[in-house]
């Protein structure tokens, strides 16, 4: 496609104490802050997952955030599985139910 060029795009899966917390919110956030699309939604097994696409040094930064997250939230995995392609986001959206 004319115009267009490779994103890197990340799938994480964020495991711990994390719904109930403002989590999604804070990932929203940091996302934006970055200028990082993609989403979050909570899952029904507790976890939240997050899709972002950006530069890998932009990715690898949001990740180190949601590592620490918001005050009240206990991180204890995020797991990653990386891939390119074309940008298929724009802007950076919550999404209900999981």
């Amino acid at each position: 496609m004319l115009g267009s060029r490779p994103m890197h795009r990340v799938r994480l899966v964020v495991r711990g104490v994390v719904q109930g917390v403002g989590f999604r919110r804070f990932v929203e956030r940091e996302a934006r802050a970055r200028s990082v699309a993609g989403w979050v939604r909570n899952r029904a097994d507790g976890a939240v997952e997050v899709e972002a696409e950006g530069e890998t040094v932009v990715l690898e930064r949001l990740i180190e955030a949601l590592r620490r997250g918001p005050v009240g939230a206990r991180v204890v995995s995020v797991d990653a599985s990386w891939a390119e392609g074309e940008a298929v986001h724009h802007g950076f959206t919550v999404r209900v139910g999981g």
